[in-house]
């Protein structure tokens, strides 16, 4: 029982935080919208638990591998081993593990959403060799029939609904073995 309420805790205090993120987001951009609020509903959402058990070979082995998320915002909470790295000037840096913070990750449909004022950040997870890493995931999502658009014109990529988006990701990693993503929805 404890250890749901903590999670039902977690995932509607990312919810709350996600939504005014993205409005602040938008703000900023002077955009005025509730886009967000009307299309990233609860049940469009939702919340990952990831285990990384050791690994003895963990400088060959990823607990994730690079990748975009392919969300709008995504809410990060890791425990203290670390393992998350993110690309920096073409560099792999590590994110430092800090217990009074959340990662905030910018995702390909708010880059899509936001003409490329806004980036998504390629990152990835290395294991440990020793010891075992959890984290907690809130990912920001709209219905699979929702439409992204771009917000300012002229728009970088074409509209696409987020199941086109999805089913896009599920056939390339199929297919080649890795997520495109945003580029295939470039419009030159």
């Amino acid at each position: 029982y404890v250890c749901r309420y903590a999670i039902e805790q977690f995932a509607t205090i990312a919810s709350n935080l996600a939504q005014t993120l993205a409005h602040i987001l938008a703000e900023q951009m002077s955009y005025e919208s509730t886009f967000f609020k009307e299309n990233c509903l609860p049940n469009t959402c939702y919340l990952r638990l990831n285990r990384y058990p050791p690994c003895p070979i963990a400088s060959e082995i990823h607990g994730l591998m690079p990748h975009t998320d392919s969300d709008f915002l995504t809410i990060l909470y890791q425990d203290q081993v670390g393992g998350l790295q993110l690309v920096k000037d073409k560099k792999w840096i590590a994110v430092k593990p800090n217990p009074s913070a959340l990662i905030i990750n910018i995702g390909d449909l708010f880059q899509a959403w936001s003409n490329g004022v806004y980036k998504s950040v390629e990152h990835r997870v290395v294991t440990n060799p020793k010891v075992e890493r959890f984290s907690m995931a809130y990912f920001l999502c709209p219905s699979n029939e929702t439409v992204i658009e771009s917000c300012r014109k002229p728009s970088l990529y074409k509209k696409f609904s987020f199941e086109e988006y999805r089913q896009q990701v599920r056939n390339d990693v199929q297919n080649l073995g890795s997520k495109i993503g945003l580029p295939r929805f470039l419009l030159f």
